[in-house]
């Protein structure tokens, strides 16, 4: 049997190839766009893709189904209740699906969406189940949440409830030695608690995850509701593009260099130009107007919450990071990267360009203290719920970065702003988004809440 996780660290995701050697046959669960990869090591293994499993519809990527059908022919599989705009094999629960030796069954696993599935995998037919590909319903350390993709006018509480069931009636049944291979691992907003390891068992998530263990509906639901990351505004986006036939990735594509002169006027236009330079680089000097989105971060998450989908987008990056930035993009479904601007890491802009560099200040926790006696100051978290929860700074507001650019009527602007996070690679996406949008005192703390958390402990 072959099966193959491919993961990528900048949406956390996982999907997999699963492949009969005896049969040459094969599926992928849960792709993403850019499939050359799968296609790739079908051949190197001999393998024929014949079907395409979405486990449901995900909200924080494009999927790569309609990439592979075109490549392929393969068929598409979706749990029983999915509707959608392209030809579907619904995927009932208990059905069972032969790849020759190696077999699969469907378990519907509702509870983050309730089309949501789980694919339990056999080396063969009479044999004990080896693993199970759980989507987004069981994570390693945590569950999915439910108050992503509701259909209908269904409630999260409905699909919470759906999950405990799920879980407790499902999932935590099959036998310990059970392999578990989620969609997502840490960093995923599909979840509030994941762990950074790949792949687990039943049973270690029997004694370490603390959303199966033994407990009142009432509590599980309360548990999952609670504390969840705020989910960007580009997952409704997504889930919607998932459900509908909609443009290709073309494999391979790539995105043009363009000259200073086109920078200036894509700034003029309106074009949102993210920087994907480090926070210390973008600081030091960069383009007004371009907002920070590092590469080393979650670049393709972040720049979801700081511009549309369908927005145009100028890139400034680092040589030899702008091909797969705009290809980071694409995988959230942002196909229009019309060009890059390359900075070396010596921070130098062409002369043309000079007269719209500019640096962006940064506050030392020492400064945000002498500006907080004179009450000098708007002090915003653009933390998580539960980081905050965990610990805030007196007297700041709190206005997560996802929901930023949809609040920016609540940020005051009557006094020097400075945004902070946990550790500062956020605060510098929020400092310069909140610049770009005509805010004029705005800078981040360096080091972030945790800088200051230090400093304290030190007084």
């Amino acid at each position: 049997m072959i099966l193959e996780q491919y993961y990528i660290e900048c949406l956390s995701h996982a999907s997999y190839l699963i492949g009969d050697e005896s049969t040459g046959r094969a599926i992928v669960v849960d792709p993403r766009r850019d499939i050359t990869e799968y296609l790739a090591d079908a051949r190197k293994h001999g393998l024929t893709i014949e079907g395409v499993i979405n486990t449901h519809f995900h909200a924080d990527f494009v999927s790569g189904h309609l990439e592979l059908v075109d490549a392929t022919g393969a068929w598409i599989g979706f749990g029983e209740v999915a509707e959608t705009e392209y030809p579907i094999r619904r995927l009932a629960d208990g059905e069972r699906l032969s790849l020759g030796q190696v077999d699969l069954e469907i378990l519907s696993t509702p509870g983050h969406t309730w089309e949501s599935i789980s694919v339990l995998v056999r080396e063969r037919a009479d044999s004990e189940p080896s693993a199970v590909l759980t989507g987004d319903s069981l994570f390693i350390g945590d569950v999915g949440r439910p108050d992503l993709v509701n259909i209908g006018d269904s409630s999260t509480d409905d699909l919470a409830r759906a999950m405990f069931h799920t879980v407790h009636d499902k999932l935590m049944k099959l036998p310990d030695h059970v392999l578990v291979m989620p969609a997502h691992g840490a960093g995923s907003s599909c979840g509030k608690n994941l762990s950074a390891e790949l792949t687990s068992t039943i049973g270690e998530q029997r004694v370490s995850n603390p959303s199966v263990q033994p407990m009142s509906e009432e509590a599980f639901v309360s548990m999952i509701t609670h504390g969840q990351p705020a989910a960007p505004a580009y997952f409704a986006s997504d889930a919607t593009m998932n459900k509908r036939v909609h443009p290709l990735l073309q494999q391979g594509r790539t995105v043009l260099e363009m000259s200073p002169q086109q920078m200036r006027a894509a700034l003029e236009a309106g074009v949102r130009v993210v920087d994907a330079r480090g926070v210390d680089d973008f600081a030091a000097g960069h383009l007004r107007g371009s907002v920070n989105v590092g590469f080393d971060g979650r670049f393709a998450e972040t720049v979801g919450m700081v511009a549309e989908v369908g927005d145009q987008i100028a890139l400034v990056t680092y040589p030899g990071e702008e091909q797969e930035s705009a290809l980071r993009l694409a995988r959230i479904g942002s196909d229009n990267a019309i060009g890059y601007f390359n900075v070396g890491r010596d921070g130098q802009f062409p002369a043309e360009l000079m007269d719209l560099v500019q640096s962006a200040p940064r506050t030392t926790v020492v400064e945000l203290d002498e500006m907080s006696a004179v009450k000098d100051v708007t002090l915003m978290d653009i933390r998580n719920p539960s980081e905050r929860e965990a610990g805030a700074i007196p007297g700041s507001i709190h206005i997560p970065l996802a929901q930023l650019r949809n609040r920016m009527s609540e940020v005051p602007a009557d006094k020097p702003i400075v945004v902070h996070c946990a550790g500062g690679w956020r605060s510098s996406v929020a400092a310069s988004l909140l610049r770009a949008n005509g805010f004029r005192r705005v800078s981040d703390l360096m080091g972030g809440y945790n800088a200051w958390v230090d400093a304290r402990a030190t007084l």
